[in-house]
């Protein structure tokens, strides 16, 4: 079961269908308009679409100072991105000491695998905010694929997590690390977590040894974000370019496209043949998922610090429009079943839909408001 790294990392990129940082459109047929590729120049104005009467409007780029975007990049480090990778931390770490806890008989079942469970799921919740990081270590270092391997495409957790601990029964942290993406992380105990309704001496091993080496590698990228942060978000640049806004913004804006893409329209076949499965399938737990989604995007795109940016120019709505799509998006969302695959398809759709407004605004109001430019990986098509 042992696969080298160079192994997994192939794995994991033709499972993904996509080279790190490049999200798939969602369907390969479908045209992009032609603005969806478009570089937005850093000019004061540039053309933008209504989404509410598809008239042209002029979007005029606000001014923003060298050391305004210090402090908002200041602000996005130290209260956005490294909690979202404590609370990753933290709540690997509770899971770890539960699965010790509970695995001491060496079987668990009824309420302590429910509890297990239930740990998994805010386990799972904590990572699925900090994918809105789209860039740094975590990326780098391809460890998120070790975190979160995901969209799996051709079910290789489920036979590889069995064949893993059927042949290692006794299966240390240490041992696992060294084993591939596709036996690790978030998707690794998933599968062993919800595959039966009872976990054997073998299942517990595994269970509290992926939740350390998990621990472990969390613990690494927060440890880089708290010595780096400065150089990983270039706040010490401002002077001299936006690479810290467009970094940011980018990152924001892969983490809907992403999600429109491989954990809606793909798995549920919107608009294309079905491929892959949604996010959280075994648990039955994708509104989840895709809810912690959108409610960390919500409080990044709708943070006052940036509200406050995007408002000093008072001809502009963009902070508005934001906010409704969002929560538009979002009470559809709360509407729908925990396994969003058993919903109507008509509100499959409309997901779909709200996603596909989210990204526009983003992509011809936020952004040029913003004076950044779409990065080379926005490839949705909307």
């Amino acid at each position: 079961m042992k696969i080298n790294h160079a192994l997994a990392m192939t794995l994991s990129a033709l499972s993904a269908g996509l080279l790190i940082s490049c999200v798939k459109p969602a369907d390969e047929n479908k045209t992009p308009e032609t603005d969806s590729q478009k570089v937005v120049q850093d000019s004061a104005t540039t053309s933008s679409v209504n989404d509410k009467n598809n008239s042209i409007e002029k979007i005029v780029a606000v001014d923003i100072s060298a050391e305004t975007e210090k402090t908002y990049l200041t602000h996005v480090a130290n209260d956005i991105v490294i909690p979202a990778y404590a609370d990753a931390v933290e709540q690997s770490e509770l899971m770890h000491k539960l699965a010790q806890k509970h695995c001491q008989s060496g079987a668990v079942s009824g309420d302590e695998l429910q509890a297990l469970r239930d740990q998994w799921l805010v386990l799972a919740q904590a990572w699925a905010r900090a994918e809105m990081i789209n860039f740094g270590p975590a990326t780098a270092s391809m460890s998120n694929l070790y975190i979160n391997y995901y969209p799996d495409e051709r079910g290789l957790v489920h036979s590889g997590v069995a064949d893993l601990i059927a042949a290692n029964p006794n299966l240390s942290a240490e041992q696992l690390a060294n084993e591939s993406a596709i036996v690790q992380g978030v998707p690794g105990l998933e599968e062993a977590l919800y595959a039966n309704e009872s976990l054997d001496a073998g299942q517990c091993a595994y269970v509290i040894s992926a939740s350390h080496a998990l621990s472990t590698r969390l613990q690494d990228i927060e440890n880089h974000w708290q010595k780096n942060a400065t150089e990983l978000l270039a706040i010490d640049k401002t002077v001299d370019s936006d690479q810290g806004l467009n970094q940011w913004f980018n990152s924001l804006l892969s983490l809907v496209e992403t999600m429109k893409s491989n954990a809606v329209d793909q798995p549920l076949g919107l608009t294309g043949k079905a491929k892959g499965h949604l996010p959280a399938a075994t648990a039955g737990q994708s509104r989840a998922i895709i809810n912690t989604k959108l409610a960390t995007l919500n409080e990044a795109l709708t943070d006052p610090v940036l509200t406050a940016i995007l408002g000093s120019n008072s001809e502009n709505e963009v902070a508005d429009n934001l906010s409704t799509a969002l929560v538009d998006a979002t009470t559809l969302l709360a509407q729908m079943p925990e396994d969003i695959a058993t919903a109507d398809k008509a509100v499959q759709q409309e997901l779909y839909d709200h996603l596909t407004t989210i990204t526009r605004i983003m992509k011809r109001q936020m952004i040029p408001t913003l004076g950044i430019r779409v990065g080379f990986n926005s490839t949705d098509g909307d």
